[in-house]
């Protein structure tokens, strides 16, 4: 069964990076457009950003200039690289296909707070 494992959250204070992994077991990323999901307390799950198999990237635009998809396709890995995180950045984040998604992972839990 494909299971997806999402990495690197944290507590960080206002200001500060993370960078999140996401890898998979069974499937095959590099074939497919990847993306980055977060769902904060009491809100719906909504799309961050996503790589295509060609590397092309889209942001939501409260993260434009801030986070930072990527993709390592022969380690079948997916990145997020977030700087000058933002109390409001609180959240699970998870990875999935950006379409027709897979089962979900447990995701990540990052929090900004000073």
């Amino acid at each position: 069964q494909m299971q997806l494992v999402e990495s690197g959250g944290g507590l960080v204070q206002p200001g500060g990076s993370l960078r999140l992994s996401c890898a998979g077991s069974i499937v095959i990323f590099r074939i497919y457009e990847m993306a980055w999901y977060r769902q904060a307390p009491g809100k719906q799950r909504e799309l961050v950003a996503s790589i295509t198999t060609t590397g092309h990237t889209n942001y939501v635009d409260s993260v434009k200039e801030r986070f930072t998809i990527s993709r390592d396709n022969p380690k079948n890995m997916v990145f997020l690289q977030m700087n000058s995180l933002k109390p409001e950045d609180t959240a699970i984040y998870y990875c999935n296909r950006r379409y027709n998604s897979w089962n979900w992972g447990q995701g990540t839990q990052v929090t900004v707070s000073s």
